[in-house]
């Protein structure tokens, strides 16, 4: 039985900075005689040193031996090239099928096998070591915290100083997932006033549990089976923005991190909002479309001196950090898929199930069928 090889592509994403492996997983992988190959320099933006690599026992090669060789492809986003992955290979990687269900189409027609960790239910409790979509939401929440901190004119905590006193910042961080509660946690600790919302009912208890006080809006709903949140009717998310309009300008700092798998993040804070706000405040968007008139990666001042963040991929922003947890969440996963170090495909175990994407020139995933059969539909 040969051993199978599996190769670390560099990113193409822009402003991509994470690596999909770290040396530490080679290291994990080769005590499972696994071969592994790392493509020149791809753990370099990450901090990671191709001799860092060879040392755990990696082969650092081209990007074309890399594609060439390697039984199954790691990565964190999907390479610009795919479309250069033979049929038989296996694909890992946060794909974001349900944004972007054209690749999983591309990648079936090619006869490639794709499997999306971002597709892992939170709810699967034995598969939470391979839950890199938490991992990673867990260091956006932290780094979300900081870079508000560091865009706000004022303190954070309370100081009291020969000069006087000044007070607490005001924190409301809008979103209550793994991001969210990351976002609360680490503001407070910094000493803001944190205040945390959350359409789902269930998650005042995870807010309490910061320490934060919990905003209470009429809007609510309930979450999906898989742990994630449901969209709301246009009714009630009409409501919802009435009352956030009139809660968001009592506060000095608002972090958003709503986001619905496979749909289009809510607006939260609109321009009505943003216009009542003091001179001085700062929304940061974590969603990506939370906030009027935000962009990804930009920062802007309103013409009433309140600063807007776009900011959708912070996890990348702290690659050693975020590379080292993904790392470990594709190792958990290679692990399952891999028993005795040969992949092992099983339609029937849940885990897989459940990250399975493309297989045999089909996309397999449930949700994706449903996606593909209604755009065959539109067409004809």
């Amino acid at each position: 039985m040969s051993m199978t090889t599996v190769g670390v592509l560099r990113e193409t994403a822009g402003r991509e900075r994470r690596v999909a492996l770290t040396p530490d997983g080679v290291t994990r992988l080769r005590r499972g005689d696994v071969r592994v190959l790392i493509e020149t320099g791809a753990g370099r933006t990450a901090w990671f040193d191709d001799d860092d690599y060879t040392t755990a026992g990696a082969e650092v090669w081209t990007r074309q031996q890399v594609y060439a060789e390697s039984d199954v492809l790691l990565v964190v986003r999907p390479p610009d090239d795919v479309a250069t992955l033979a049929a038989g290979r296996l694909l890992v990687g946060l794909l974001d099928p349900l944004g972007d269900p054209a690749l999983a189409e591309m990648l079936a027609a090619q006869g490639v096998t794709a499997i999306s960790l971002d597709l892992l239910p939170r709810t699967l409790s034995r598969a939470q070591p391979m839950d890199a979509l938490t991992s990673q939401a867990n260091v956006a929440g932290y780094k979300a915290a900081l870079l508000a901190a560091e865009a706000y004119g004022g303190f954070f905590p309370m100081l009291v100083t020969a000069a006087g006193t000044t007070r607490p910042a005001q924190v409301l961080v809008l979103g209550a997932g793994v991001a969210g509660l990351q976002a609360l946690a680490t503001a407070r600790r910094l000493g803001a006033l944190v205040t945390g919302y959350d359409v789902r009912a269930a998650a005042r208890a995870d807010i309490a549990s910061t320490g934060a006080a919990v905003l209470d809006l009429p809007a609510t709903t309930q979450s999906t089976g898989d742990g994630y949140a449901r969209q709301l009717a246009d009714e009630a998310a009409a409501d919802q923005l009435r009352a956030l309009d009139a809660a968001v300008p009592r506060f000095d700092v608002v972090i958003t991190t709503a986001k619905v798998p496979g749909g289009r993040s809510p607006l939260l804070v609109s321009d009505r909002a943003l216009a009542a706000m003091r001179a001085g405040s700062v929304v940061l968007d974590l969603g990506g479309g939370n906030v009027a008139g935000s962009a990804p990666d930009t920062r802007t001042v309103t013409g009433n001196g309140v600063t807007v963040i776009g900011a959708p991929n912070l996890a990348s922003t702290v690659p050693v950090a975020a590379s080292t947890a993904y790392a470990r969440n594709a190792v958990a996963l290679l692990a399952h898929l891999m028993p005795g170090g040969v992949v092992f495909l099983d339609p029937d175990d849940e885990v897989q199930a459940a990250v399975l994407v493309s297989h045999g020139g089909d996309v397999v995933h449930p949700s994706l069928r449903d996606h593909q059969g209604d755009h065959q539909k539109e067409i004809r």
